[in-house]
């Protein structure tokens, strides 16, 4: 009987003693969980890590890269892209400038190193940027709690500027770069005043932390918190996985109290993979084309009735007496072209008009308005030069054969019929002489700023004969030349 009272006594007090810790054991405050969280980095691609083989000598381009036995994980050059900035060696900040074979091993920089490579050194591309965290609260923060981001980091060397490396994942993170508060920033929440103590700790493979405490009661809503800015960010480590797969790398988000008490948590992730190089070659383009202008359309402010095509400008019967609708006419150029450096249209002809296409020697006649040597022409105005331009406004006793320009399309006339007075006029640059209708000055149409699209000229003829004009057929060719600059 003693026994069984015994351990009846034993059960009560046990059951007591049970119930009196139920009783004072206070509820969790990890019971609520915090929602909507989510990390993002600005540039999420891995950093590229591999090795050289060599030795390379002082200003070599081409960079060969260990295939194996190198001490990074990057046996190809996939991965790296041209405008990637590199480490190679002893040799800081040279730029890629291709990639001959995105699968191959070796690229070119600009310019080749200023000093030689070993065999075996680092080839570093290092890739870094902001990561931004964001969530939502479930739980009130009290005052001068805090919140607090855990970031995974390598074992060692994780706070020195340099991209890390290793075959484990679990033994990988990022590179703090030697981030400080200033470049951290902490911002939302309702009720929440960040004027506490910030603090970002670089890790020493424990994970890297970022904490800031707010002097006021956050009662809800959603905060960020931003590690990096645009001076400083966090590096991305190196590859661990095949290239195309990305490495997961976890976080820890935290809301505690002023004591250090865990009040809510959650985990987010990033996953950094190699950026996509997106490439294609264009092809050089030109479209240039001349149309001819009805009569009674106006160019260089002349109402012309004179019909030209794109491969004639028919005078017909041509008066002795001028007048500005016979004596002028016109055509368009139009053209188009993806060149970088834009473009020059020229203009020649082969000769003066001559009678039945007769030889005109000279530049100018050897007698009288017209008689060129043995030949009968109608000559180029004598107050302009394939070069320099005149007011052939009225023409009077300036006879001959000139042009001028008027833009209509963008602005790539090189000189305009209303420049100076009513009708600047040019020679074209005749072959006979010879003249060269590249000489300085001697563009119909120039752009120098890049691609256009439809840039566009009128070419305004003017023709004006003497009285004693000799009767008959005469003739020269015009020619037009357009050259893109790539």
């Amino acid at each position: 009987m003693k026994k069984i009272l015994s351990c009846l006594l034993i059960g009560l007090v046990f059951g007591q003693s049970l119930f009196s810790f139920t009783l004072i054991k206070p509820l969790s405050v990890d019971d609520a969980v915090i929602t909507a969280a989510s990390a993002t980095l600005s540039n999420p691609r891995r950093s590229y890590y591999a090795s050289v083989s060599g030795p390379l000598v002082a200003s070599t381009a081409i960079i060969p890269i260990k295939t194996s036995g190198g001490t990074g994980p990057e046996t190809t050059v996939a991965g790296l892209f041209p405008g990637d900035t590199v480490v190679i060696g002893p040799n800081g900040d040279e730029t890629v400038a291709s990639i001959p074979s995105t699968t191959g091993s070796n690229f070119v920089i600009d310019g080749g190193l200023n000093v030689g490579a070993s065999d075996n050194t680092d080839i570093i591309a290092t890739q870094s940027g902001t990561l931004t965290v964001t969530f939502t609260i479930g739980s009130a923060i009290p005052a001068n709690g805090y919140v607090e981001l855990v970031i995974p980091d390598p074992p060692s060397n994780g706070n020195d500027g340099k991209p890390d490396y290793n075959a484990t994942l679990a033994n990988l993170g990022f590179d703090a770069n030697g981030i400080a508060n200033t470049n951290t920033t902490t911002s939302g929440g309702t009720g929440c005043t960040w004027s506490g103590t910030e603090t970002f700790t670089a890790g020493t493979g424990a994970g890297h932390t970022y904490s800031f405490v707010t002097t006021t009661q956050c009662t809800a809503g959603t905060i960020t918190m931003t590690v990096g800015d645009g001076t400083t960010g966090l590096v991305n480590p190196a590859r661990v996985g095949a290239i195309g797969s990305a490495d997961i790398y976890q976080m820890n988000i935290y809301t505690k109290t002023s004591g250090g008490v865990i009040i809510e948590s959650r985990d987010v992730s990033v996953a950094i993979v190699e950026g996509v190089l997106v490439s294609a070659n264009v092809d050089e383009t030109l479209s240039f084309t001349v149309a001819g202008r009805a009569s009674g359309t106006t160019s260089c402010n002349i109402a012309t009735s004179i019909t030209t095509t794109a491969t004639t400008v028919p005078w017909g019967v041509l008066s002795t007496t001028y007048a500005a609708g016979t004596h002028n006419a016109a055509q368009q150029l139009t053209l188009s072209t993806n060149s970088s450096s834009g473009y020059k249209v020229y203009a020649q002809e082969n000769d003066q008009m001559g009678l039945n296409g007769n030889t005109c020697t000279g530049a100018a006649p050897s007698a009288g308005e017209y008689t060129f040597v043995a030949g009968t022409c109608i000559r180029d105005i004598p107050t302009a030069t394939h070069t320099t331009a005149f007011d052939w406004g009225t023409p009077g006793t300036n006879y001959g054969l000139g042009y001028s320009l008027e833009n209509a399309t963008g602005t790539p006339a090189q000189f305009l019929y209303n420049d100076s007075g009513t009708f600047y006029a040019k020679q074209f640059a005749d072959k006979e002489v010879p003249e060269s209708e590249t000489d300085a000055d001697a563009q119909l149409m120039v752009e120098t700023t890049g691609p256009v699209a439809a840039n566009s000229v009128y070419v305004c003829f003017r023709i004006n004969i003497p009285g004693d004009q000799p009767s008959g057929y005469y003739y020269n060719i015009v020619k037009y030349t357009a050259v893109p600059i790539f």
